[in-house]
Formats: C-alpha cells, sequence, structure tokens
C-alpha cells in the first residue's frame, strides 16, 4: 500500500500566483460617549440604528439603577428588532423580565420568563431561562417555586456543582429560618384564588417535600452530590479557579459536619447519587432539542429523590431536628 495514495495530486503542484485585489478605503464611524443619549441620535430611518440606540439607552439605564426608564427603554427596542434576530429579542426580554422584578411587577416579570420559554431550542437558551426565573421567585420570596427551577438546573446540567450548591444552601437556610410545609408553600405568592384552588398536583407534590426530614435529607443529597462533582473537577484546575473549588470543598465539608448524617446514611447517599459520574457518560450527556421538553421537576424526582428515598435513610436517618443545623 502507497503511503500518499490519499493525496491528490494537486497538492503538491506549484501554488499559482494570487491575484492582488485592491481594498476600498474604509472610514471607521467615531462615536461620542453616551451618543446615544441625544435627540438626534433616533433622527434616523434604519431601523437596526433605532434598535441599537434603545437598546443602549436600556442597558446604561439598568446600570443606573433607573428601572423604570430602563423597560421604556426595551419596551421602544422591542418594536425595531427584526423577527430573525433571536439574539437581541430574547436579550430584551431578559432585561424586561429583570427590570419588572425590580419594580416589583411579578406577574409581567414572569409573562416574559413565558416568553422566553418559546423560543428557548437550546441548553443555554434554557439555562439562562431558569436562572432568570431563580432571581425572580428569590424576590418575590416564591420558596417553591425557586426550589423547583433549581431542580430543573440540577436536571438540565447534572455535572454542573455550582447548582447542586446552590439548591443545598437554599435548603439549609429553609431548616435555620425554621419553615415547616405550612410556611412553604410553593407559591407563596400566588393570588388567593389559585391557593384556595391548592395549586396543580405538582405544586402539591412539592409542598408535601417541605418539610423539615424532606429538607433536611435533601440538603445532604445536594451537598454530597456537590462535593463529588467538585473533587473530580479540581484535577483539572488551576489558580484562582481551584482556589475557588478548594473554598466550596471546604464549606460543603463544613455543612456536611453540621447535618450530622450517619455514617451508613452518608455512604448510602453517595453510592446513589455517584452512580452516573462515569467519564465517558459525563462527556456524552448532552441535553438539547426536543429533550429539552423532559427537563422538569418531575424528571428530577424520579432521577434522583425516588432512588433516594427508595434507599430507606429517611426513615433511618432523616427526622433530625432543625436545632441541629
Amino acid at each position: 500500500m502507497e503511503i500518499f495514495a490519499t493525496f491528490d495530486d494537486s497538492v503538491f503542484l506549484e501554488a499559482r500566483d494570487k491575484v492582488s485585489v485592491t481594498l476600498c478605503s474604509y472610514n471607521a464611524k467615531l462615536c461620542e460617549p453616551e451618543w446615544f443619549c441625544e435627540n438626534t441620535a433616533l433622527n434616523t430611518d434604519d431601523p437596526l440604528e433605532k434598535q441599537k440606540v434603545y437598546k443602549f439607552r436600556g442597558d446604561l439605564a439598568v446600570r443606573q439603577g433607573d428601572h423604570q426608564k430602563a423597560l421604556d427603554a426595551y419596551s421602544s427596542c422591542q418594536e425595531w428588532i427584526a423577527d430573525n434576530n433571536l439574539t437581541i429579542r430574547r436579550d430584551v426580554l431578559e432585561g424586561m423580565a429583570r427590570c419588572c422584578t425590580k419594580l416589583g411587577q411579578r406577574d409581567r416579570a414572569l409573562d416574559f420568563a413565558d416568553l422566553l420559554s418559546k423560543d428557548a431550542s437550546n441548553t443555554c437558551h434554557l439555562t439562562s431561562l431558569l436562572l432568570l426565573k431563580v432571581s425572580i421567585y428569590q424576590h418575590f420570596g416564591a420558596v417553591g417555586s425557586k426550589m423547583s427551577a433549581l431542580q430543573q438546573l440540577c436536571s438540565l446540567l447534572p455535572f454542573n456543582p455550582w447548582h447542586w450548591y446552590n439548591l443545598g444552601q437554599m435548603c439549609l437556610q429553609l431548616l435555620e429560618s425554621g419553615r415547616t410545609t405550612g410556611s412553604c408553600s410553593p407559591e407563596r405568592c400566588e393570588s388567593s384564588e389559585e391557593q384556595n384552588d391548592g395549586g396543580t398536583e405538582e405544586q402539591q407534590q412539592e409542598a408535601a417535600e417541605l418539610n423539615d426530614s424532606r429538607i433536611w435529607l435533601k440538603a445532604c443529597v445536594c451537598f454530597i452530590r456537590t462535593r463529588l462533582l467538585l473533587r473530580i473537577l479540581r484535577q483539572q484546575q488551576s489558580s484562582f479557579v481551584l482556589q475557588r473549588t478548594e473554598s466550596t470543598l471546604q464549606m460543603t465539608d463544613e455543612v456536611l459536619q453540621r447535618l450530622s448524617p450517619k455514617e451508613t446514611t452518608l455512604q448510602a447517599l453517595t453510592e446513589v447519587v455517584s452512580e452516573d459520574l462515569i467519564p465517558e457518560k459525563m462527556r456524552e450527556d448532552c441535553q438539547d432539542g426536543d429533550s429539552l421538553a423532559s427537563v422538569c421537576v418531575q424528571s428530577f424526582r424520579e432521577r434522583w429523590w425516588n432512588k433516594v428515598l427508595q434507599t430507606g435513610v429517611l426513615q433511618t436517618d432523616g427526622l433530625q431536628t432543625r436545632t441541629q443545623c
């Protein structure tokens, strides 16, 4: 077999003389600082220029803390965004949702989040959406909804230690604040009509899980999973990234000591949450496209929570009092 049998003969031919192309002169546009704030900035018939002006005005207003002004600018920007410019549209909708959150307009903020969800077509889109919902729910004290969003993040990105850590921190806060099922209803800020109806079946299920023993167990699961993932990641880290990992690992160990699960419980939970921590699976596990529809609280419950409950540790070691934390 000839070594060069797969090469084309043209590879060994002399290069042809390239034809030089004369470039036309180009004059770069010079803009003064905050040029978009001038009234004359809108004296144009170009929709793209108007979109830029309103978008920049909104971004500047957010930076200055004037969220009502930013919301008005983003609303005007929407009118000039091309239908095929999904990136800017998503950016503006998220900005409007965050402005409404700061202004105390919970329903409008969630409406904008719902609009974003309709265009979510990949993992990055859904991750941004869920992080947005987490910030909205936290601002308005919707404990159950925030926990649901964090659980969806853990289902979407099961090998991201920081989402598990944040979910664990939330469980720890619930324990330390002495919340119980009655005060931790999934939709604390829902309308009275929705509360009278009892909420959806998913919300009722989540409410049943918001009691001290189950929150304690879920906190243990989250911090154990966080510790396992961080130990894997630190093998390929250095500098300040490694320092952050080491610091978080130390805090995770301290939290687990405060939660004080029995050694048998710790071992059982570690086995459950480490089943999928295989290098090949961690590289191949990707959720895009149609599989995004399966990322929900139910998938988290089936993938993690039900397996944990099957170990029986809730009955043997789960009746911890919140004073131990």
